[in-house]
């Protein structure tokens, strides 16, 4: 069972407060319009067959026009020819014909009527259609676009955490150049003071050398 029971809950369907109360708004505007162009469909059918009925009926309104203008003609010539009596007989067939002639008449301006209804109705369907399948459309938009707004998001977190990583490990390396600098200065100071204690004993070691000569030379 559809959602629409009757071609005028179509017509005065309110889309925008379907779909604000549907769960899921894009498979309720799918039905929505398959439902329409199913009703569509109906409504075109009807009004083919009632095209197909009225050319029917004017062919033979067509057809009683011509026999009354026939027995009209018969008629007359039987009152010329001194028949009265087949005179009489044309002109009830002519009266016979003008009953049916009217009845058809009457018949064909109902089908007008209802092919002008049905006109009417089916572009008021096809309105109502073409503003579904723009609600549609606004549908999609929307989604593509949350889609596309929340990638690029996806993408901004991803760039400031890769770009947080890399302000990290450029801050590491400083520190890592800072503390090799750091080890660099304590290496250099710390050849110099053996440099010097080496100085020291080198000079100790000669001054102890030279004492020795001077004892050596004055005893000697």
């Amino acid at each position: 069972m559809g959602m629409f029971s009757r071609f005028t809950d179509i017509i005065n369907a309110n889309i925008n407060n379907m779909l604000d109360k549907a769960e899921n708004p894009e498979k309720m505007i799918r039905l929505i319009i398959q439902e329409m162009e199913e009703t569509l469909v109906e409504v075109r059918s009807t009004a083919a067959k009632h095209i197909a009925d009225k050319k029917t009926l004017v062919r033979e309104v067509r057809s009683l026009e011509t026999s009354i203008a026939h027995w009209q003609t018969k008629a007359e010539l039987a009152l010329t020819k001194g028949r009265e009596d087949l005179a009489k007989s044309a002109l009830v067939e002519k009266h016979k014909n003008q009953e049916k002639l009217s009845s058809l008449q009457e018949e064909l301006s109902h089908v007008d009527e209802f092919l002008t209804a049905v006109q009417e109705d089916s572009q008021r369907l096809q309105a109502k259609l073409s503003e579904a399948k723009r609600k549609q459309e606004a549908c999609a938009l929307r989604k593509q676009s949350a889609q596309v707004r929340l990638k690029v998001r996806e993408t901004a977190a991803i760039y400031n955490i890769d770009e947080a990583i890399s302000k990290f490990e450029r801050y590491q390396q400083k520190i890592d150049k800072v503390e090799a600098e750091i080890e660099a200065f304590d290496m250099m100071h710390n050849n110099d003071l053996d440099s010097q204690f080496r100085d020291l004993e080198v000079d100790d070691n000669i001054e102890q050398e030279l004492e020795q000569m001077k004892k050596k030379v004055v005893n000697g």
